[in-house]
C-alpha cells in the first residue's frame, strides 16, 4: 500500500481500505478514455458523469493510489456508492489546491 499524500481519499472496497490518488497517469488515462484525447472534453464530460464514467475514474484514481484493479472487479464489488463519490470529489479537488475532507 501507498502512503498518504495530500489529495489521497481513502474508500472501503470489499471491506479493505484503499486510496484514491490523482496522479498524471490516472489524469491521461481519463482524458484518453473519457476525454477522447482532449482535457476540455474531460472537463465537460465529467459535469455529468455516467454510471460507466465512474467506474472508468475509480479504476483510474485506485491504480494511482497504487491498486491494480479492472472495470469487471469494480461492477463486482462491495462498496458504498456514496462514500465512492466523496472519495472522488476530493481526489479531484486535489487540482484547484483544495482538500477536502471525506
Amino acid at each position: 500500500m501507498t502512503q498518504h499524500r495530500p489529495g489521497d481519499a481513502d474508500l472501503v472496497i470489499n471491506g479493505e481500505r484503499k486510496i484514491l490518488r490523482l496522479t498524471l497517469g490516472a489524469l491521461a488515462e481519463l482524458e484518453e478514455t473519457l476525454g477522447e484525447g482532449d482535457l476540455g472534453t474531460l472537463q465537460k464530460r465529467l459535469e455529468a458523469p455516467r454510471v460507466a464514467d465512474l467506474l472508468v475514474i475509480l479504476k483510474a484514481l485506485l491504480q494511482g493510489g497504487g491498486a491494480l484493479v479492472t472495470i469487471e472487479a469494480l461492477k463486482a464489488s462491495d462498496l458504498d456508492l456514496s462514500a465512492a463519490a466523496r472519495a472522488i470529489a476530493k481526489a479531484f479537488a486535489s487540482l484547484g489546491g483544495e482538500e477536502t475532507r471525506a
